[in-house]
C-alpha cells in the first residue's frame, strides 16, 4: 500500500505550542544504503524510501521569531542558526516523517529546551552565515556535547522560479515533512510541524567541507549532493505526543 503523504501536511487540530520561521534552508541530500541507517532509527520506526532509495539530508537554515505560541519573541532566544543532519523515517505505512541524527544550533538556551523538553539530539555550535548576492556561506562548529569533530561549511545558491514540489516527486519525499519522531526512556514520541508548502528552488552548492554526516555515524557518499533552498515558511510547532 502507498504511503499517504498527503494527510500530514494538513493542519493538525489544537492550539500549536511553539511558532517561527524557518529561513534561508538550503537542503543537500545524498543516497545511502538503507542498511546503514537501520542501527541509528528505533526499531518501531522503519526507513522510508523512494523507489527503493534511502536518504540523508544536511540541512542549515536560520529560524527567526522562536517563542511560545502565547509569547512574543525574545531579543536573546527568538533567532539563531541551524543545521540538521536527518533520515526519513514512517510508522508500518503511516505518518512519514523525519529522524533526526543530529542537529546544531547556535544558541545554548535553546539547545538545553530543545534537549530538555523535545527529546532531541541537539548541540551548541559556533556558527556563521553571510550572504554573497544571492548567495549564502554558512559554517558551523560543535562545541558541546560531543562527538567532535562535528561541523560544516558550504555555500548555496538558488536558481530558477520557485514553486511547491509536486507530490509523488523526489522533492515532495524530501523536504515536505510535518511529523518529527523522537525516542527517550524506551518511549517513542511523535510531534507535527504544519506550515505552507515550501517555496522549492533548485540550487547549486560548492565547498561543501563537512563532518557532521559521520558524526552521526554514517559514511557520506562522495558524490555530489542533490541541493534545493527555500526562502522559507513560518511554522506552527505542535506539542510531542507519546506515540501510540
Amino acid at each position: 500500500m502507498a504511503i499517504d503523504r498527503v494527510s500530514p501536511t494538513l493542519r493538525p487540530p489544537g492550539r500549536p505550542a511553539m511558532r517561527m520561521a524557518w529561513l534561508d534552508l538550503g537542503f543537500l541530500h545524498w543516497e545511502v544504503e538503507a542498511a546503514a541507517l537501520r542501527p541509528l532509527v528505533p526499531d518501531a520506526l522503519e526507513i522510508d524510501t523512494f523507489e527503493g532509495r534511502a536518504f540523508v539530508g544536511l540541512v542549515p537554515f536560520t529560524m527567526r521569531g522562536v517563542r511560545p505560541a502565547w509569547a512574543p519573541p525574545l531579543p536573546w532566544l527568538s533567532r539563531f542558526h541551524e543545521v540538521n543532519v536527518r533520515t526519513y523515517v514512517h510508522r508500518q505505512g503511516r505518518d512519514p516523517g523525519v529522524w533526526f541524527l543530529c542537529l546544531e544550533a547556535a544558541n545554548p538556551v535553546a539547545v538545553v529546551i530543545a534537549r530538555t523538553f523535545w527529546k532531541l539530539p541537539y548541540h551548541f555550535a559556533r556558527m556563521r552565515l553571510t550572504r554573497e548576492g544571492t548567495a549564502i556561506r554558512y559554517s558551523s562548529d560543535r562545541r558541546w556535547p560531543g562527538p567532535h569533530p562535528a561541523a560544516c561549511a558550504l555555500r548555496y545558491e538558488p536558481r530558477g522560479p520557485a514553486s511547491p514540489a509536486v507530490v509523488g516527486t523526489l522533492e515532495h519525499f524530501l523536504v515536505e515533512r510535518y511529523v518529527l519522531y523522537a525516542f527517550a526512556r524506551k518511549t517513542l514520541f511523535a510531534g507535527r510541524v504544519h506550515h505552507a508548502a515550501y517555496p522549492l528552488q533548485a540550487a547549486n552548492v560548492d565547498g561543501v567541507a563537512e563532518s557532521l554526516v559521520a558524526a552521526c555515524g554514517i559514511e557520506r557518499p562522495v558524490s555530489a549532493p542533490l541541493v534545493h533552498y527555500a526562502r522559507g515558511v513560518e511554522v506552527d510547532v505542535f506539542a510531542l505526543q507519546r506515540a501510540p
